[in-house]
């Protein structure tokens, strides 16, 4: 409702307002004054009941998007495969017509282009969402912009834009999963990552661990209950202080080794690190240190004599 934006009416002062929508006005119900009218109503003033009849009564084009280089407000001269049915003529007429188009964009348009198309290619390898594509591509293009691209490989930059927009997201993607959809050392993509979020002074919280839970789970296979018993072990361990300086992946996966211990859904270390992207010491450094200072020895144990007497009746 627009009344939203209006809090009082200037007159009586009074908090009483009326909106009437069908004429587009705000109206105060205790003095009758008309606080505002011919309001645009951003409604949709038809129904569609398919694509087809969608398409017919629509009069606006494609949204506008942060994924292509022109914002999807650019003109298309044409595919390739509508330009060769046509007759010679006509055929050069188009092709003159696209090549022009191509000469008169700029170097930052040309430079867009080219990434965007990386941004895609790796964010589809990371089966990422679009609202995460969209914040992306929107980084990128600050980036370059400001001149930050400028003496750093475009990959890696796509990169770093990508992993930021993840974390910002808190949709959890590591740092070895970036490289290898990438091709770029994590280094250099931790590297250019922290100088972008610097530059244009976009603000990241440090990773959850709790965030990989539930892909890490999926993964392995784990119902519901261990999922939430790793929770639950994340956040006494968040209490105690123990994921501080720790990296939240090895920390995570320690939670669900445990917790898949305590409930019987037998994973070994090595199938947990390779999920987590970890090594299985650090997985055996985080469990011992998670049974020793939360005192899980007991109940692992308590658990672990219940699971045996069912499985023998």
């Amino acid at each position: 409702m627009a009344a939203g934006y209006i809090k009082k009416c200037p007159e009586c002062g009074s908090i009483n307002l009326m909106s009437r929508d069908e004429r587009g006005e705000i109206i105060c119900k205790d003095c009758g004054l008309v606080i505002e009218e011919r309001m645009i109503d951003f409604g949709q003033e038809w129904r569609e009941f398919d694509s087809e009849s969608a398409s017919k009564r629509r009069r606006t084009g494609a949204p506008i998007t942060s994924t292509k280089f022109d914002g999807g407000l650019g003109t298309s001269i044409g595919t390739d495969a509508d330009i060769l049915r046509l007759n010679t003529k006509s055929k050069n007429k188009y092709m003159r017509l696209q090549k022009w188009q191509h000469r008169i964009s700029t170097a930052i348009e040309r430079n867009l282009k080219l990434a965007l198309a990386e941004l895609k290619r790796v964010s589809s390898f990371l089966k990422l969402p679009n609202p995460v594509l969209e914040d992306a591509s929107e980084i990128y293009r600050q980036a370059v912009q400001r001149g930050l691209v400028r003496g750093r490989s475009m990959e890696s930059v796509v990169s770093g834009a990508l992993y930021a927009a993840c974390r910002r997201h808190e949709i959890p993607r590591t740092l070895d999963e970036l490289a290898e959809a990438s091709g770029i050392d994590k280094k250099e993509i931790g590297r250019t990552y922290r100088f972008i979020t610097r530059e244009l002074g976009v603000r990241i919280l440090p990773s959850n661990p709790v965030d990989y839970i539930p892909r890490f789970s999926s993964e392995l296979k784990l119902n519901a209950e261990t999922q939430s018993k790793a929770v639950e072990i994340l956040e006494m361990a968040q209490k105690a202080e123990l994921t501080s300086g720790r990296g939240p992946t090895g920390i995570a996966a320690a939670s669900l080794y445990v917790a898949a211990v305590m409930n019987n859904e037998k994973r070994t270390q090595r199938e947990v690190a390779d999920v987590a992207g970890v090594t299985e010491v650090t997985i055996r450094n985080r469990y011992k240190e998670l049974l020793k200072k939360l005192d899980l020895e007991d109940e692992l144990k308590k658990k672990q004599k219940e699971n045996k007497a069912e499985s023998e009746e």
